[in-house]
């Protein structure tokens, strides 16, 4: 999984599946892929191109599942999520469809695209609806493993899937069930982070170990955020740094408060996200430039750090 994209390491896996089961159907709107060429080459009775239609895509995969498929829904994630709200909340929310929406360039993973193909409102927006399950993808190990597991979800799901191809940090036969992960242990905080972040947060974590500070990393990839698991990573915690690719109100970093402040576990918490006082985001010169435009750089996270440490 060194050099394949989360794309590629997701519908490879699906594939896997469709060939072995005629009930699983792809319905993606105008993207192609050489991981998706195989569907309708081989199977071409499982795979419905909608075109550049992607509320349509979401009513045909509803219809789909209501006659016994297993539906996936594939566009680039600002438009197969935020161009079909309506049809998501109703087709997949309120009436429990279970589709699978594959989203691929979240965050800033279209970073020379501008802001309408940056996607850093959906996580907050998507967690929100009952019987919705946002799976954020941190690696292709991770990525691979989701292709079976939305296979067999029985509600609906978003898999949330980076465009860069990143390094792996799971290894091959990892357990995914918790949705969530101690990548790293610590003694004075923790990082909570997660897709591509969570990358940076364990280089981070090194690089302050070797300058005698000890803070941990936890990986969550699913929301909602699965209470259990977290209370028992976080319980004997001091202090939490929420790390995301996402506009602040909403993300994690909210979703982290609900479950500290429910359970009432007094653990100071540091946000670092995107402002939205900032807005929307028109530089160019790739994801770094967008990270230092935002504050979530490497330098500034580090300062942001070591200072919340300190106070």
């Amino acid at each position: 999984m060194t050099n394949i994209s989360q794309r590629d390491a997701f519908w490879n896996r699906v594939y896997e599946m469709a060939v072995r089961d005629r009930d699983i159907v792809v319905v993606t709107a105008d993207m192609g892929a050489p991981s998706l060429d195989r569907f309708k080459k081989d199977i071409p009775a499982q795979f419905v191109n909608v075109g550049i239609a992607e509320q349509n895509g979401i009513q045909i995969a509803a219809g789909l599942c209501l006659s016994g498929k297993k539906a996936f829904v594939y566009a680039i994630a600002p438009f197969v999520t935020l161009r079909c709200l309506e049809q998501i909340r109703i087709s997949c929310a309120v009436m429990g469809i279970p589709i699978v929406i594959v989203g691929v360039g979240a965050g800033f993973g279209y970073e020379d695209s501008g802001p309408t193909h940056h996607l850093t409102e959906d996580i907050a927006i998507l967690r929100s609806m009952p019987r919705l399950t946002v799976h954020n993808m941190t690696d292709s190990t991770m990525a691979a493993a989701f292709g079976e597991i939305a296979c067999r979800a029985k509600t609906p799901c978003y898999v949330r899937l980076d465009r860069q191809v990143l390094p792996p940090l799971y290894a091959a036969d990892a357990d995914f069930s918790s949705g969530l992960c101690a990548l790293k242990e610590g003694a004075e905080a923790f990082i909570v982070s997660t897709g591509n972040m969570t990358h940076a947060a364990v280089a981070l974590a090194k690089a302050l170990e070797e300058k005698k500070i000890s803070v941990g990393v936890i990986d969550v990839y699913t929301f909602p955020i699965r209470e259990e698991a977290f209370l028992e990573k976080v319980r004997s915690a001091k202090r939490l740094v929420t790390l995301e690719e996402n506009f602040l109100p909403g993300g994690l970093g909210s979703a982290v408060c609900e479950v500290l402040n429910d359970h009432r576990l007094p653990v100071p918490v540091k946000r670092l996200g995107l402002p939205t006082r900032k807005g929307y985001c028109y530089v160019y010169g790739g994801r770094e430039a967008i990270w230092e435009y935002y504050g979530i750089d490497r330098g500034t996270v580090e300062k942001e750090v070591v200072g919340f440490l300190r106070s």
